[in-house]
């Protein structure tokens, strides 16, 4: 065997090249000779290449390929392995990797190392715009459903309610469908001075009714039933003042209201029609203007010129935009009325029902600036029965806003006389008892109420 090949690294030789016990690296022998002059790749006379000592394990390399790969972290980042300055220490970067691969930060973050073991751009570490619009419209919906809920318990704070239907021997079982008794009154509460002169509604004190009507919603369509305020009926016995009790008796059906509030009017109603009422809703003058100029007046079509002197109305035909106080005293005045409060009881009816289609629209519930007043003035100034909440003053609307577009209809207690003498002279309205009872009846049995003209 020649000495070349017994020479070779890794080979079963001896010197010069290693020591023959292993593969290259494993010897510990001196660095390969030169080659001849005339063997060198690089011309006579140039220096052959050396090549460095390698730690053992990786035998000796050619000079200008680098070290092999690292399973270690990264120069710059702990102690030197040996193989080269430390990255970031101001002896140049660590050589490049075999196939191009770059540098990998500790941990295996598979992103490039910056100078000095610099942390990536910015722009890496910002969030994805998908998931930015996730962010924003979670915040969005928390943050609606939170003033939802808010606005729901303030608006259900503004309600004041009254154990005005109270339990009596001998009350009408409930019927069919929910009934409300709807009343009108004159109460100067939260009027100024001044307010009573503009409106023209005086200084008298306590309240009477100015209107009052039953509203029954039902599987067989929406009816409003107005009642005469001087509808002569009897009135049950009740307390009276300083404790002591006043008999039954027969009276305008105001004088219940006047005597007794929405308590008695509630029981002396219910006496007289066999109808249960469910719920109860009474406004008085400030609530009524202030509902009206919170939605921005209430459009209505009159249906003649109106000058009326007490109630100080002057409007004339055609389509127009009421303001509060026009409104209060449109469905006041009754002098222009062939019929007088039978008239008025018909202007009510269609005022209401345009106020509610008003009221309930989406360009008055979504508005903030129509909303929230809309809740304070008229809510702050309601009486409500003790069971009654935002959802069912959400059905009294729709209702009303269905009679008012034709989905129901508006009558009037059938009425036999309408200028009845009373025994102490006085002029009051007397019922139609027949043809009231197929309405009432109508009303307990949720079924469809009979045209009684």
């Amino acid at each position: 065997m020649n000495t070349w090949q017994e020479g070779r690294p890794g080979g079963g030789g001896g010197a010069p090249y290693g020591d023959g016990n292993g593969p290259q690296g494993q010897g510990g022998g001196a660095a390969e000779p030169p080659l001849p002059a005339s063997l060198n790749p690089r011309g006579p006379g140039a220096a052959a290449p050396q090549r460095p000592a390698q730690q053992s394990g990786y035998g000796q390399q050619p000079a200008g390929y680098g070290p092999p790969p690292s399973y270690g972290p990264p120069s710059g980042y702990g102690a030197s392995s040996g193989q080269g300055p430390a990255q970031g220490q101001g002896q140049g970067a660590e050589p490049p990797r075999p196939g191009g691969v770059p540098p990998q930060r500790p941990g295996g973050s598979g992103g490039p190392i910056g100078p000095g073991g610099a942390a990536p751009s910015a722009a890496r570490s910002r969030w994805p715009r998908r998931r930015k619009i996730k962010v924003t419209v979670f915040a969005l919906v928390i943050a609606l459903m939170v003033t939802t809920v808010g606005t729901w318990f303030w608006a259900d704070s503004k309600l004041n309610h009254e154990n005005v239907l109270a339990d009596y021997p001998g009350r009408p079982a409930a019927g069919k469908g929910t009934n409300w008794l709807i009343v009108g009154s004159d109460s100067r509460d939260g009027l100024s001075d001044s307010q009573e002169n503009d409106l023209h509604t005086g200084h008298a004190g306590g309240k009477r009714s100015d209107s009052m009507m039953i509203l029954h919603v039902g599987d067989n369509g929406n009816t409003l039933m107005s009642i005469p305020r001087d509808s002569w009926v009897p009135i049950p016995e009740h307390p009276g003042d300083k404790g002591k009790t006043v008999k039954a008796s027969t009276s305008k059906i105001n004088a219940a209201f006047a005597a007794g509030g929405g308590k008695l009017l509630a029981q002396t109603v219910e006496t007289n029609t066999g109808i249960r009422i469910d719920h109860y809703a009474e406004i008085g003058f400030a609530g009524f203007v202030g509902i009206v100029d919170s939605v921005g007046g209430v459009e209505m079509n009159i249906e003649q010129d109106v000058k009326d002197k007490d109630s100080g109305l002057d409007l004339k035909a055609g389509e127009q935009t009421l303001t509060g106080t026009q409104a209060l005293a449109f469905v006041r005045q009754r002098h222009q009325m062939a019929d007088q409060d039978l008239g008025r009881m018909r202007n009510q009816q269609k005022f209401l029902g345009a106020l509610a289609k008003q009221a309930a629209s989406p360009a008055t519930l979504l508005n903030p600036f129509t909303f929230y007043p809309l809740v304070s003035s008229g809510l702050g100034t309601l009486i409500v029965d003790e069971d009654a909440g935002l959802t069912d003053l959400g059905s009294l609307f729709l209702a009303m806003k269905d009679v008012n577009g034709g989905g129901g209809k508006s009558i009037t207690v059938p009425i036999a006389n309408p200028d009845f003498r009373t025994p102490t002279g006085e002029s009051a309205v007397k019922w139609d008892s027949a043809k009231a009872k197929q309405v009432f009846d109508a009303f307990k049995n949720d079924t469809a109420v009979p045209d009684t003209k």
